[in-house]
């Protein structure tokens, strides 16, 4: 059978890695390495991000005193990393295959040079057969610059290595229209462009991990319409990966369809970096109707009515409308002075250009 993806992203969540009591499942990571070593070996590129550091440390570490949450989670984590990477490291050897780690932060994916850097190492390791495991850096990431949770991370990975497909494996079969609990909701199998979810998701977060289904499908939603096609699935089921990849059609999963248009690799990193915006462009009714047109505009100083905040050519900022609602973000042409000097006027340059825009 011809391979459907040559590169993917797999998102293993704690909820899979994890035991009842908080501490590692090495039984389920082992049978996800020969899953992952699996499908390696038919020529699937395969970038693994993992959770499952603090579970991993939380069974090593007995503190002497009550630790504060922050506290907590940079301890487990700082030991458990170091056991996970190592888990790993020893299961994928018995498959002959070699493993990197690679620790990220919200932070790296603020500027762009950061962002290339971070695919650059990546791109080298899967060129030399390498799988990357990549997780976020709890060890020095306080609550506000964190990633909502390695859902939002591997969103972002998928996006900056062009992956083809990103699979999210949590506890669960999928996205079901009413509650997973009740024995009459049903796995919903495909979820098209702009299918509303809202009053499907359970706002419940899983035990171990941070995010909820409600994380899992906005940030489903966003990879998709990059054109990555997105698999939310159960990390307990036995064979799960190689069932998604060899066998499509017939494994339970809920699928979001990817938009036939191919994105930019820099609109791609721009459409992740709503939470770096360093300031905000508001723009007048007129500006708004044509940013939601079919034409490809760029955001002039004729339609900006206020610059908030100080920014940096080359920063991220944030697009209000006339009506005061963020609809999207772009790398600015300008500092926020030369922006407020050209607000309003006619025959100016763009102050973001179409190529560096991305609306929600």
């Amino acid at each position: 059978m011809e391979q459907q993806f040559s590169r993917i992203a797999v998102k293993v969540g704690s909820n899979v890695l994890t035991r009842r009591d908080g501490t590692l499942d090495v039984t389920r990571m082992s049978a996800l390495v020969d899953q992952i070593a699996e499908l390696h070996k038919t020529g699937v590129e395969i970038i693994l991000v993992s959770s499952g550091a603090v579970a991993s440390g939380r069974s090593e570490v007995h503190s002497a005193k009550k630790l504060d949450s922050v506290d907590q989670r940079q301890l487990f984590s700082a030991v458990g990393q170091a056991k996970l990477i190592n888990r790993y490291y020893e299961l994928f050897r018995e498959h002959g295959i070699a493993v990197g780690q690679v620790l990220t932060m919200k932070e790296n994916f603020a500027t762009r040079r950061h962002y290339l850097n971070q695919k650059n190492c990546m791109t080298v390791m899967l060129e030399n057969g390498v799988i990357p495991i990549v997780n976020e850096n709890d060890t020095i990431s306080v609550s506000e610059l964190m990633f909502t949770d390695n859902d939002e991370l591997s969103g972002l990975i998928a996006s900056m290595m062009d992956a083809q497909a990103l699979i999210i494996l949590s506890n669960i079969d999928g996205i079901y229209n009413g509650s997973p609990a009740d024995p009459a909701s049903e796995v919903i199998r495909e979820i098209g462009q702009g299918k509303d979810l809202s009053s499907y998701i359970q706002t419940s977060k899983s035990s171990f991990g941070r995010g909820g289904m409600l994380t899992k499908t906005n940030i489903a939603r966003k990879v998709a319409d990059e054109g990555i096609t997105v698999i939310i699935a159960n990390g307990k089921r036995d064979n799960i990966l190689v069932d998604l990849i060899q066998h499509a059609e017939t494994t339970l999963c809920t699928r979001f369809i990817p938009s036939p248009e191919p994105v930019s690799s820099v609109k791609k990193w721009i459409a992740h970096s709503e939470g770096f915006a360093k300031g905000e462009l508001h723009i007048n009714y007129c500006a708004t109707e044509l940013l939601f047109s079919d034409k490809a505009v760029s955001i002039l100083p004729v339609g900006i009515i206020d610059v908030i905040g100080e920014f940096e050519k080359d920063d991220i900022v944030r697009i209000v409308d006339f009506g005061g609602k963020p609809i999207g973000v772009g790398k600015a042409n300008c500092d926020s002075t030369q922006a407020r000097e050209a607000m309003g006027k006619h025959g100016k340059k763009p102050v973001v250009h179409y190529d560096y825009l991305y609306i929600e």
